[in-house]
């Protein structure tokens, strides 16, 4: 809850303000009773009409500032409760888009939405609570013992005696409960994997006649959670009845002690019916304390989680140069012995060794789980390398910044994403580009083509994801967004695979033409894509077992001249 306290810490002159307005209203509403067991003992003796008007006029002033002041607290405890969620919020999501590949990988996406969106709002229900109830519910029940206390010792102790089978109870339910709440929280995470799986591939579900298993599915997630939501619920429901029924004893205690002491002359009857108000005023007092801690319990569980993620230091660090001295001399890009395995077992790519001059192309082509997509994410330092070295320019990548290597580079990946916005919007991607850096984008990327016939061109509103483009269109319009911002890297990673033979060819022929200080490093599965990059890199299961120009290939590689013997067509189109 560390960080729950480091939020609230800017508004504690503002939570103060609304505790002492919380405590001033629930003070005078602690005075009611008290207020009538004088004028039943007292006032109405003297049968004073005055009197008996004056007090009751009292008791009414006294409701309405508890009313107000109540009111005002409120207010003042939602507010807090909305900025400090909203603070959580924003930082989580920020900690979350720095988190590395692997820390991504570990937490899992469905687990981090879950954690920006319920157990946030667990926490904001929480803090408005506990300001709401924080100070007026211990206050009505030590408030109430000590005006018992005055009115009538005896049933007090009573009361005491109350008290402590209520403290023991709600310390053990709750105790059992932040365990089972941290587990319903996990069975969220399940079942929104489930949905976010099902909504990014509802087509291919309907296409292959899979919604009823798809349901089933989501049934079982929605069953488990269900289970560990009602597990949890009923376990922390069992505090209100239990200490209702111990409060109920009590009562029933106190009116019998009451009448026998009313009948022995020791008490007055207004005295008992004041102190009965009083219990039932403490009796909500321990319900509401009860409450309190149920949702402490949730809070709980649910910071701890959030705590997880904003707390998780970075394992991706920048590094010195006098661990990672520069190197001169060198070609621009360098792949130096690289090996990398994700889960530290099996190596995913092993011993990888090549280097590109400035402005030159890389084409890397290989079968499936070859190790070719997780060559670029080590060299834009998504993962750190497992042994070996990456230079650029002479510098280990591990001695820049992220924003300096990451400014570097262009790229458009294999799952990469359209969202909800203009065609303009989706080029420039929140960077400052002008209409002219969006126009020539967008020309290289042969995407222009198609924006202009839309009647509203550049402001075109395109779908979530792309759906209202065909997949061809999508992809030159995240060429266009990789290109729009002139990096001195540019990374097509499987990003011609919609488009057609001739316009994959014009597109490499302009960005060979135009770009040629660009380094460019193409990732493909056609021959045609990569044929004529200055080096060809051929991979199998993380090694690379062929490098070279194309005609080299054909000639040592026999595993690049099948794939050229399969695919020669897609050639003459150069």
């Amino acid at each position: 809850m560390k960080l729950l306290f480091e939020t609230l810490k800017p508004y504690r002159l503002f939570i103060s303000a609304a505790l002492v307005i919380k405590a001033a209203g629930t003070l005078v509403e602690l005075a009611i009773p008290y207020i009538l067991s004088y004028i039943l003992d007292y006032v109405i003796l003297d049968r004073n009409v005055g009197d008996i008007v004056f007090w009751g006029v009292m008791m009414i002033i006294c409701a309405l500032a508890a009313l107000t002041g109540n009111i005002i607290a409120n207010r003042m405890a939602a507010r807090v409760a909305r900025n400090t969620s909203k603070s959580i919020r924003h930082r989580l999501f920020s900690r979350t888009l720095t988190l590395s590949a692997a820390q991504i990988d570990a937490f899992t996406v469905p687990s981090l939405e879950s954690r920006l969106t319920s157990d946030t709002y667990h926490v904001h229900h929480f803090v408005g609570m506990s300001m709401r109830m924080g100070v007026r519910a211990p206050l009505l029940l030590i408030g109430g013992i000590i005006v018992t206390a005055t009115l009538d010792p005896v049933l007090t102790l009573i009361m005491l005696v109350v008290m402590p089978l209520i403290s023991v109870s709600v310390f053990f339910i709750t105790k059992k409960g932040i365990p089972l709440f941290k587990q319903s929280q996990k069975s969220v995470d399940s079942m929104i994997r489930i949905v976010r799986e099902d909504s990014q591939g509802i087509r291919v579900i309907k296409a292959l006649s899979k919604s009823d298993y798809e349901r089933r599915k989501y049934d079982k997630a929605n069953k488990r959670l269900v289970e560990d939501e009602t597990r949890a619920s009923v376990t922390m429901a069992a505090s209100n009845p239990v200490v209702t029924f111990i409060l109920n004893f009590g009562l029933v205690a106190v009116v019998l002690v009451g009448a026998l002491r009313v009948n022995s002359d020791l008490t007055q009857p207004g005295k008992i019916i004041a102190f009965i108000q009083y219990f039932t005023i403490i009796s909500n007092a321990m319900i509401g304390i009860t409450r309190i801690f149920v949702n402490y319990t949730r809070g709980a569980a649910s910071m701890q989680r959030i705590e997880e993620v904003v707390r998780t230091p970075e394992d991706i660090t920048q590094r010195s140069e006098a661990e990672f001295p520069s190197r001169e001399g060198g070609r621009y890009l360098e792949f130096d012995d690289v090996s990398f395995s994700y889960i530290g077992k099996k190596d995913n790519l092993s011993h990888i060794s090549f280097s590109l001059g400035c402005g030159e192309t890389l084409g890397i082509i290989g079968a499936t789980g070859s190790g070719k997509t997780t060559l670029i994410q080590l060299l834009m330092r998504f993962y750190d390398v497992s042994s070996g070295s990456i230079r650029i320019d002479g510098r280990d990548i591990r001695t820049m910044s992220a924003e300096e290597i990451h400014t570097k580079f262009g790229i458009v990946m294999q799952n990469d994403f359209i969202y909800q916005g203009s065609v303009f919007d989706n080029i420039a991607f929140g960077r400052e580009l002008s209409m002219s850096d969006i126009n020539e984008a967008a020309r290289l990327a042969h995407a222009s083509e198609f924006i202009e016939k839309f009647p509203d061109g550049y402001e075109h509103t395109l779908t979530s994801k792309g759906t209202n483009v065909s997949g061809g269109q999508k992809q030159r319009l995240l060429i266009a967004r990789a290109l729009a911002g002139k990096p001195e890297i540019l990374i097509l990673d499987d990003a011609s695979s919609a488009l057609d033979y001739r316009t994959d060819a014009n597109l490499r022929r302009a960005i060979r033409d135009e770009l040629s200080g660009t380094t460019t490093i193409v990732v493909a599965q056609r021959i045609s894509s990569v044929m004529n990059a200055d080096v060809i890199i051929v991979l199998d299961e993380g090694r690379i077992i062929g490098m070279g120009k194309h005609e080299e290939l054909l000639e040592r590689c026999s595993v690049y001249r099948e794939i050229s013997e399969s695919q020669i067509g897609g050639a003459f189109l150069e």
